[in-house]
């Protein structure tokens, strides 16, 4: 049985690569005015840059010290999750794969940040004209990575007997 450690690490790169391979399809094949509807009323796939953080906030920040800002804070958050999951084997199993999922999306969202100072994000769910903010996979995973913590942390635990 593979080592903890490698199962966690193992999970960020594939949520890495899968971040990577799919901005790299929209950044190819998808121009900001396409809108390709997969279901129609309720998802979109479309070709959106976002400067700023969730949500689109601060997207429109004029700052020229956003994006460094950004990467710092992210880059140090990446840094805390990775070397809490160099202990792998002494975290619970949902709290490591939450982890890995948190760690695997924070890079392939860093390394967009770094190499062009933006985001892609293409994935576009809506009822009518409510609109959840466009979103991609490093972004799902995070979301996803962080309710498995949650989730967690709200789990029963024993109690050891009381001796």
């Amino acid at each position: 049985m593979p080592d903890a450690r490698v199962k966690a690490y193992g999970i960020a790169a594939c949520v890495f690569a899968a971040d990577r391979l799919t901005k790299s399809l929209i950044d190819a094949y998808v121009s900001a005015f396409d809108v390709h509807t997969v279901i129609p009323g309720f998802f979109d796939i479309v070709h959106s840059q976002n400067r700023g953080v969730a949500f689109g906030l601060m997207n429109g920040s004029p700052s020229e010290l956003r994006n460094t800002v950004l990467i710092v804070l992210s880059a140090a958050a990446l840094v805390v999750v990775a070397a809490i999951l160099w202990r792998a084997a002494r975290l619970e199993r949902w709290t490591a794969t939450g982890l890995a999922l948190v760690l695997g999306g924070a890079a392939g969202n860093l390394y967009d940040r770094i190499m062009w100072g933006r985001v892609t994000d293409f994935l576009e769910f809506y009822i009518h004209d409510l609109h959840w903010p466009t979103f991609n996979v490093a972004d799902s995973c995070i979301v996803i990575g962080s309710c498995l913590l949650l989730l967690e942390l709200l789990k029963h635990r024993r109690e050891p007997a009381q001796t």
